[in-house]
């Protein structure tokens, strides 16, 4: 069946980063992959912002410090190299509870020689990292949390709810591709049928096809297009995301990862052939 399941079948991808990845999981199966990036990591570290932040911490440790993601976490040392404060950032986290969001920033901050006292478990959504400090008293205390790509407004709201200080480290930002045209030829051709499915693997994606849709005033005609194609999504934050602009998710990949979320669209396809 290898090979021949997806065979005559369109498959969008708006991944950036990873998108020959999964574009060529579709194509081994016979799919035809269509490359449409919809999202941007744009650097936004403030040298002056990270140095201020380390001489802080030295002064007043943090109680807890919760990284969310390999690519910020890998910025924030790489910024920290330059400022030559590395040793001195260490030192700090090693008076802290360490808390990680998943796998990739657990790998950067083992290769940096980092302890890490907290896990949170798959799918690894803010869910889980409120899970595991329900039982870490926060009230006055300092904590630090490393921004992706947009503010985790639950994480830091359910933090403040607690009592805690939270200090967001920004160290990239997300944002339309430089060039959308990708991106915009992928919005008329959903909206002429010619599309059979479309993979999300980020929830930022969701909300910048449907902005550069707003743009070429075709938001509403983008979701209706949604609707009528299979809509399968990397995890609940992705879904989540989609529910919120009304866009029907057709399946979720179990546990969220690329290579669960195609084989579950392959079988979709599979059970969707004539």
């Amino acid at each position: 069946i290898i090979g021949t399941v997806m065979r005559g079948k369109k498959v969008a991808i708006l991944e950036s980063r990873l998108g020959p990845q999964p574009a060529g999981l579709v194509a081994r199966r016979g799919g035809e992959p269509v490359l449409a990036p919809a999202l941007a990591e744009v650097p936004d570290i403030d040298p002056a912002r990270i140095a201020a932040l380390v001489t802080g911490l030295q002064s007043r440790p943090a109680k807890l410090a919760i990284f969310q993601t390999g690519v910020g976490t890998r910025a924030l040392f790489e910024a920290t190299d330059a400022l030559g404060v590395t040793r001195n950032l260490k030192e700090c986290l090693e008076r802290s509870i360490v808390l990680v969001r998943g796998p990739k920033p657990t790998a950067v901050l083992r290769a940096r020689g980092v302890h890490i006292d907290l896990s949170a478990a798959e799918p690894f959504t803010t869910a889980q990292v409120l899970q595991l400090l329900r039982e870490v008293p926060l009230r006055g205390e300092r904590v630090i949390v490393q921004r992706y790509g947009v503010t985790n407004a639950g994480l830091e709201d359910a933090l403040q709810e607690e009592g805690a200080q939270v200090v967001e480290v920004p160290t990239y930002r997300w944002s339309l591709p430089e060039d959308p045209s990708p991106l915009e030829r992928l919005i008329h051709a959903l909206g002429r049928g010619e599309i059979d499915a479309v993979v999300i693997t980020n929830a930022a994606q969701v909300h910048n096809i449907f902005q550069l849709a707003g743009r070429l005033g075709r938001a509403g005609e983008l979701r209706e297009s949604l609707n009528r194609v299979l809509v399968a999504s990397i995890g609940p934050v992705a879904s989540a995301a989609l529910a919120e602009f009304q866009v029907n998710v057709g399946l979720e990949a179990s546990p969220p990862k690329l290579g669960p979320l195609v084989a579950a669209l392959e079988a979709a396809l599979f059970t969707s052939a004539p």
